[in-house]
């Protein structure tokens, strides 16, 4: 059943990190309940929920938290769980009257996580913002790009879902940890700003050694080195090598079949060796160079599509994707020998489950009828 098994969580709906978050607790096992809106009210959830894989392994029931009677019923759903998580903007759950204050009053066990672009507290706090804003203020977006060129979003992995979603479902895992010890709950403040930053760790101490230029396309791993880079190859597909060991980088001289070339380490020679590279790949197809690159140690991939990404053997060995309904998705992680993740069913329609689920939660008849009283809905013909 997983590793969070028996683990309550309440999520209220919201789009990017958050859902993201709830996912990774529910493929490790958390019982995870959206509150969602009983409509998309036009605040950018607007989407068809069979195909919306981080929303998968949910429970849903809906409710208008402004309403009469949403406070109440929001209330005592979160009496009921170990975790909570909220995306919204600082001060919204204070004002709605679900703020940490109050539900950690009825419920001292809750973990309450609480997901933000900029954090709960600064001058930037109640600002509007995406991941690429929260990125770039971190310092992490002026970093991707080659050479010469604008910085280039690397799509919205780096603040979303490195620094946002995941962060949010590890502080949310410790702290869930630390209250089994204490029987107190807390916070968790996740700010994608500082999420990034921390994804940038290791280029601090760089920097500290001075062994990184804050021009792009000039160091190891941004595209300067000529052997950590992409190469288009005779098709119009390309491959990515990351050659950095020398004992690796011989290994792909050798099977690159090129001879001359200048010392690894020679930067004022990079450009040389860059062309020789470029020229050599250029010379066979992509399907061509993963069979001459067969079971070598040259650090060599193809650059694959998502799509094709799915039918590589060695994603195919593992079952790193699986299918759930009709759209194939990544498999849980990390994988666990004796509890292991699994994904228990597909994204929920609006209220599909909310019933059963509050039935889980040791709500019983009655108890449901009055949470129905006060605006809780389910919309899975469990009326």
């Amino acid at each position: 059943m997983g590793p969070l098994s028996g683990i309550r969580v309440l999520e209220f709906e919201a789009i990017g990190p958050g859902p993201f978050a709830g996912m990774m607790l529910a493929d490790m096992g958390a019982d995870v309940l959206l509150v969602d809106r009983p409509a998309s009210s036009g605040l950018g959830l607007e989407r068809e929920r069979w195909n919306d894989v981080m929303l998968r392994g949910r429970r849903s029931v809906t409710l208008d938290l402004k309403s009469a009677g949403g406070r109440d019923a929001a209330l005592e759903l979160a009496s009921r769980a170990e975790a909570l998580i909220e995306g919204f903007r600082p001060g919204v759950m204070e004002r709605l009257g679900l703020g940490p204050g109050i539900l950690l009053t009825r419920n001292p066990r809750l973990v309450y996580g609480r997901m933000t672009g900029w954090g709960q507290s600064g001058p930037l706090a109640p600002r509007a913002g995406h991941d690429i804003d929260y990125i770039a203020l971190a310092g992490v977006l002026h970093a991707f790009g080659r050479k010469g060129e604008a910085p280039v979003p690397p799509l919205n992995l780096v603040g979303d879902f490195g620094g946002g979603g995941m962060l949010l479902a590890f502080g949310i895992a410790c702290a869930l940890l630390e209250a089994s010890r204490s029987g107190k709950g807390q916070v968790v403040d996740a700010a994608m700003v500082e999420g990034a930053s921390l994804l940038a760790a290791m280029f601090s101490g760089f920097l500290a050694a001075g062994r990184w230029s804050e021009a792009r396309g000039e160091n190891l791993l941004d595209t300067g080195a000529p052997w950590y880079d992409v190469y288009e190859t005779k098709d119009g597909k390309h491959v990515a090598i990351g050659a950095i060991e020398p004992k690796f980088f011989e290994e792909l001289v050798r099977r690159l079949g090129l001879a001359g070339l200048p010392g690894q380490s020679d930067r004022a020679r990079w450009p040389e060796m860059r062309r020789r590279f470029a020229e050599a790949f250029k010379a066979k197809t992509r399907e061509e160079w993963c069979a001459v690159f067969e079971g070598s140690d040259a650090c060599f991939a193809p650059v694959l599509s998502f799509r094709e990404a799915r039918q590589h053997p060695h994603n195919l060995a593992r079952r790193s994707f699986v299918t759930v309904g009709e759209v194939d998705q990544p498999a849980p992680a990390p994988r666990f020998s004796r509890t292991p993740g699994a994904v228990r069913r597909a994204p929920p329609e609006r209220g599909q489950g909310g019933r059963a689920a509050l039935a889980d939660w040791g709500f019983g008849d009655a108890d449901i009828a009055r949470l129905r009283s006060l605006g809780l809905g389910f919309g899975d013909g469990q009326e």
